[in-house]
């Protein structure tokens, strides 16, 4: 069985600044902290819902036309990427990471639909990742656990 790698990009908000949703990896801080204990399915669990969001905000601003160049971009610039996941999670992490040094996304194998070609990338980044933080936030205030429920749901608690 191959082992489910963190989504973390680096960019950690939750363990720096207590941020309940992680501002790189979009983890709620307890899914974070409590990574490495969880199982399989629990971390599919996570990244699934991760790939939803972010898929569902991306897609809809952008076009990925070449996978294969997406691909070796980030290869290029040493960008962290899950391959088993959808490539709009791969664009996500080299928007997070990289999109003040992106000249032409066309480069990339990205371009940006017209409804939203008007704005600067550096304003349409921090569109996305504005609608994604709000999104996983209300997301995790409506099925959030309580404190306690949390500490009986964590793998130390077993």
């Amino acid at each position: 069985m191959t082992k489910i790698k963190t989504p973390c990009i680096g960019i950690c908000s939750t363990t720096s600044l207590g941020d309940l949703v992680c501002r790189g990896c979009k983890r709620y801080g307890f899914e974070v902290i409590n990574w490495n204990a969880y199982d399989a399915d629990a971390k599919h669990a996570v990244l699934k819902r991760i790939e939803k969001f972010t898929t569902q905000l991306l897609s809809s601003r952008f076009r990925i036309f070449s996978v294969p160049n997406l691909k070796l971009g980030l290869e290029q610039n040493a960008i962290p990427f899950d391959p088993s996941l959808s490539p709009y999670c791969w664009l996500h992490n080299l928007l997070k990471k990289h999109h003040q040094q992106i000249g032409d996304l066309n480069q990339f194998g990205v371009y940006v639909l017209s409804d939203h070609a008007h704005l600067e990338l550096q304003a349409l980044v921090e569109q996305v990742e504005e609608e994604l933080l709000l999104l996983s936030s209300a997301h995790l205030d409506r099925y959030q656990l309580s404190p306690e429920q949390k500490r009986q749901s964590s793998p130390e608690s077993k």
